[in-house]
């Protein structure tokens, strides 16, 4: 009995698993001997196997999941390219926000930035071409006169309608004025003093006589009052682009249903 003992403890010496580098290997695998007992339990005459539908369930639950909770691993060019755009337009509308606060670089020049985009308001426009038409005796004066008034309140209409149906806020947190509020042009997108002054411009550009160093200065009044809006803070920079956009656009509506001198006439009588 003692010689077997000593050749048994002699043979686990000379094994070269049981040294301590190589214990792990005479470790079975985790979960390995679970396995077993649960194909055990599962072969045993007590087991139930499993309903049928519960295969079929799971994979619906697991393919009628929200849209929240799919990572979309490969995104569309489409989206990263919008994405990389809007972080370029937001970036750059920041740092040409030098008039949005008190502590911005140029907060000095602030009242004189929004003295030039108040020129695009709707009110003064409105206003003064209600006055003008007043005082107007000519046919031809108050035709124009008449569809430029036309315009502004096209302008006004479809910037609100445009603005509340997107909801864009500008680029920094600036609250909107009294004269804003009377006009609707609360949100960002589209600037509707940009396109107010582009459709103005335009207007002026194709219905009245003017030398050139007036229209260069009225293409220059437009560009400034887009700018203003976004010195200001109150716009990111593709919302003035907008602006201009859809002011030539309402341009053109007004082009095609122009009204005559006979059809303004009958407005002003009635008015």
């Amino acid at each position: 009995m003692p010689a077997s003992q000593s050749r048994a403890r002699a043979r686990d010496r000379s094994n070269v698993l049981n040294r301590a580098e190589f214990l792990s290997l005479n470790q079975p695998p985790k979960g390995a001997p679970e396995s077993r007992s649960s194909s055990r339990k599962a072969s045993g005459p007590s087991a139930q196997p499993p309903p049928p539908g519960d295969g079929a369930r799971e994979r619906r639950q697991s393919q009628q999941l929200p849209e929240e909770d799919c990572m979309q691993l490969n995104p569309s060019f489409k989206g990263i390219a919008f994405n990389s755009l809007l972080a370029i337009d937001i970036c750059m509308s920041k740092r040409l926000g030098v008039c949005a606060g008190r502590a911005a670089s140029w907060a000095s020049a602030r009242s004189m930035v929004k003295l030039i985009g108040i020129t695009g308001h709707g009110i003064p426009w409105i206003g003064g071409t209600l006055l003008c038409l007043v005082k107007s005796s000519t046919l031809a004066g108050q035709e124009v006169l008449m569809n430029l008034l036309l315009a502004l309140l096209l302008d006004i209409v479809t910037v609100a309608g445009v603005q509340k149906l997107i909801k864009r806020r500008g680029p920094f947190e600036t609250s909107p004025g009294l004269l804003d509020y009377l006009t609707m042009d609360v949100y960002a997108f589209p600037a509707g003093h940009a396109s107010r002054a582009a459709m103005v411009s335009k207007f002026f550009l194709s219905h009245l006589v003017l030398a050139v160093p007036l229209r260069v200065l009225l293409v220059l009044w437009a560009f400034c009052v887009g700018l203003s809006r976004v010195m200001i803070g109150r716009h990111h920079i593709t919302d003035v682009i907008s602006g201009f956009v859809i002011g030539y656009f309402q341009f053109r509506l007004v082009e095609l249903v122009w009204m005559s001198s006979n059809t303004c006439q009958m407005l002003i009588s009635a008015w």
